[in-house]
């Protein structure tokens, strides 16, 4: 093989093409001579999982997320534009917003096939436009099925290679030891905001402020920037809700500690009910309500006002 005679770093691209190198790479490293290896591609959960299962104890993840809040200097832009370099870098809104439309036209038709899911692009284009506009919601796999004319199981299937390729994030409900009766259906959020401003036709920031899903925008927005900035897995993540309305946008399990989190566009948030039934029913370290700016100051011993622009 080409590869056991080279030496020193061996940098190996588009991975996700040639999944059958995993077997041949495990005995390369086993072999322990000097070199090392840096394998990149598009990830999917099937890969991590093959990957992983043939590696084990001998390979380490290091996810390349789009741009966060620490590695750019306009909030407003990445709020509108979203992450990925090409968009946020974008000399003009409108260029941003045409190489978006075509990443996602290209991801449909290319990426996921390539990935081995066999799926129509025209269908899953449309499932991905509805989930746009149930960001934040619950996710009703029959309701939403029904909309498209598909069963739930596809729906189901759908969400899954969505959430798989990191396109969405499905958060589960945290399930107190209480009285109340809790919800246990998932939430989703497509996972970039400028992505999601592209199937809701959101082009400027002036169109997000006089569009009707700005407070969920801005919840999934600043959710992906507190999880990225405290380096939370996917497992620690999730949201609480009550059969009456009491909810938690956030709860991250942090080394034994559950912390809460809520995600206001607002500048002058107040302590409500869903804050206190949360501080009585659950046990929290605490609270961050999360709000546009930078001014951070406490409402409650356990409740602090939390600027975005000071994460």
């Amino acid at each position: 093989m080409i590869l056991e005679n080279l030496k020193g770093l061996i940098v190996i691209d588009e991975i996700h093409h040639a999944p059958e190198l995993f077997k041949a790479l495990r005995v390369l490293v086993d072999q322990k001579k000097e070199r090392k290896f840096l394998v990149l591609g598009s990830a999917s959960q099937a890969l991590l999982k093959q990957s992983s299962e043939t590696l084990a104890g001998r390979i380490t993840y290091v996810e390349m997320t789009p741009f966060h809040m620490g590695e750019v200097d306009s909030t407003e832009q990445l709020l509108v534009r979203g992450g990925f370099p090409l968009s946020y870098l974008a000399k003009t809104d409108q260029i941003s917003a045409a190489w978006r439309k075509s990443n996602i036209k290209t991801f449909l038709e290319r990426d996921i096939p390539s990935l081995g899911f066999q799926i129509s692009p025209h269908n899953i284009r449309r499932f991905w436009t509805m989930l746009a506009h149930y960001h934040e919601q619950l996710f009703n796999s029959s309701e939403i099925g029904s909309s498209l004319g598909i069963n739930y199981k596809t729906a189901q299937s759908y969400l899954d290679i969505l959430e798989s390729t990191f396109m969405v994030r499905r958060l589960t409900p945290w399930i107190a030891n209480i009285k109340k009766r809790q919800v246990k259906a998932p939430k989703i959020y497509p996972s970039d905001s400028g992505i999601l401003h592209s199937f809701l036709g959101i082009l400027t920031y002036n169109d997000l402020l006089g569009h009707p899903k700005l407070g969920a925008a801005w919840e999934g927005f600043a959710m992906e920037q507190v999880i990225r900035s405290l380096r939370a897995d996917h497992e620690s993540c999730f949201y609480w809700r009550t059969q009456n309305g009491a909810e938690l946008d956030l709860i991250i399990l942090d080394e034994g500690k559950l912390r809460g989190f809520e995600f206001k566009f607002s500048s002058k948030p107040t302590l409500t009910k869903s804050l206190h039934s949360a501080l009585t029913d659950l046990s929290l370290t605490d609270i961050t309500v999360i709000v546009p700016g930078a001014e951070t100051y406490p409402i409650h011993e356990k409740v602090k006002i939390f600027g975005i622009e000071a994460l």
